[in-house]
């Protein structure tokens, strides 16, 4: 209702990364680019990369695409375009400015930019044309800006140049939650607001409604030994709570152990279940937890995801496992025969399973036997054989005495599974870590 005709203004609410991509469809011609332009995902740009380190005859073993393209990610996350690039920073023994050069030029050949160049390029586009970054201005009278503090050198710069002229800018953030700077996140961005925008307001939220006092006295004497801060005084009108007890383990196990007793003294102490909860940081951690509950007969629920030892992924390394202890185990096979893909189908299954019943043994028993025959077709028969074959060297390794943990790594490895898990953008890692966890408690 505010806003009143201008609806487009509803646009431009967004990410850095999306407000920027708005403005380069629309000036991509400045910076050699179509406005038709695709924007490279990890993958694509890590391919590119590669074929660029062959080209130089680079040793990709020794200075990996992934190593370069995450060099390239930080020096677009401090506005370096490939001529800007201080002699210090560098890569592969100097050949770290006629890679990124290089890399620039194919992308503009392939009419794409990656996740880094939809700032670095606005900053080009505005910095280089006075008369646009003016317009831009103009059409951006207010801006706002949230997590301040999680801003990188790119992202401050573009906001500069957007702002230079009206300073109507109102930033929210806390320096005291800075944790990105792995990412190129600066901390100084917010550091140092009031000497980028004179005359700015600065108005403290310190009064917090959500901890109590002892909580908030806790986090204030502890982040009060970091040199670099605006400084703030948390305060609640909460009361003041039980205080806050620190605990040192050795192990995530060892913490399972005092916890799963604390739990049985509130419980002893007319505490029901339903009002304990625990807190984790992460999904991987649960599986101490969950184990020692188990074992003492604690009833639990996990909120917000499946317990540990029900997630899609333990349940397909515990297949493999069980497939490998047990050839009968048909359920197991049916799990993990085409995880990953192998080129198994499901009517392909479904016949080795029927087969398998018909004549009272195990579908691996029917696997082993069609490997032989041409009753599948070649498609089916090979990828079929090959899994036969891994699972027997895998066999033979526990055969061997090697250690079981070191089996799964194996099986993990050698099937695809972690490489299958490493190309989802969107899970994988979570996967992953719940894997090594699942491996180290093997251990």
């Amino acid at each position: 209702h505010l806003i009143g005709d201008q609806a487009e203004g509803l646009r431009w609410l967004g990410t850095f990364h999306s407000v920027a991509a708005q403005i380069l469809r629309r000036h991509a011609e400045l910076v050699g680019l179509q406005s038709s332009f695709t924007i490279l995902d990890m993958d694509d740009q890590e391919r590119l990369l590669k074929q660029l380190l062959e080209a130089a005859n680079i040793d990709t073993k020794k200075h990996t695409p992934k190593s370069l393209a995450a060099a390239i990610d930080q020096w677009k996350n401090r506005g370096w375009t490939p001529e800007k690039l201080p002699a210090g920073e560098d890569f592969a023994e100097g050949r770290g400015k006629a890679l990124y050069t290089a890399y620039q030029n194919r992308l503009r050949t392939l009419n794409a930019c990656d996740f880094g160049d939809l700032l670095l390029h606005n900053l080009t586009i505005l910095s280089q044309n006075a008369d646009l970054a003016e317009e831009y201005r103009r059409r951006f009278k207010y801006i706002l800006v949230d997590e301040y503090q999680d801003t990188n050198v790119a992202q401050y710069l573009w906001l500069r140049l957007l702002t230079s002229s009206s300073g109507n800018v109102c930033c929210v953030g806390d320096d005291d939650q800075s944790i990105y700077g792995w990412r190129g996140a600066e901390v100084d961005n917010i550091l140092r607001f009031e000497r980028d925008f004179p005359g700015a307001k600065v108005i403290r939220l310190e009064q917090n409604y959500r901890s109590t006092a002892h909580i908030l006295g806790a986090a204030g004497a502890l982040i009060a030994a970091n040199k670099e801060r605006l400084g703030k005084q948390l305060w609640t009108e909460d009361d003041s709570g039980d205080k806050v007890r620190v605990r040192g383990f050795w192990d995530g196990d060892a913490e399972a152990r005092m916890i799963a007793e604390e739990v049985e003294d509130a419980y002893r102490r007319g505490i029901p279940y339903k009002d304990i909860a625990v807190l984790v940081r992460a999904s991987f951690q649960m599986r101490a937890f969950e184990e020692r509950f188990v074992m003492l007969a604690i009833p639990y629920k996990v909120i917000g995801g499946p317990r540990f030892f029900e997630r899609a992924e333990i349940r397909d390394a515990h297949a493999y496992i069980r497939l490998l202890q047990s050839e009968a185990d048909d359920l197991a096979f049916e799990r993990i025969v085409n995880v990953p893909k192998r080129g198994v189908g499901d009517t392909s299954v479904s016949k080795i399973l029927h087969i398998g019943r018909e004549n009272g043994v195990s579908a691996m028993q029917v696997v082993r036997h069609l490997m032989t025959t041409d009753e599948l077709p070649g498609r089916t028969r090979t990828p079929l054989t090959n899994f036969v074959r891994d699972l027997d060297r895998w066999r033979d390794l526990l055969k061997t005495g090697t250690p079981h943990w070191q089996v799964m790594e194996t099986v993990l490895e050698e099937s695809g599974y972690t490489d299958m898990q490493k190309a989802d953008k969107t899970s994988g890692q979570t996967r992953l870590d719940n894997l090594k966890e699942l491996v180290q408690s093997m251990q």
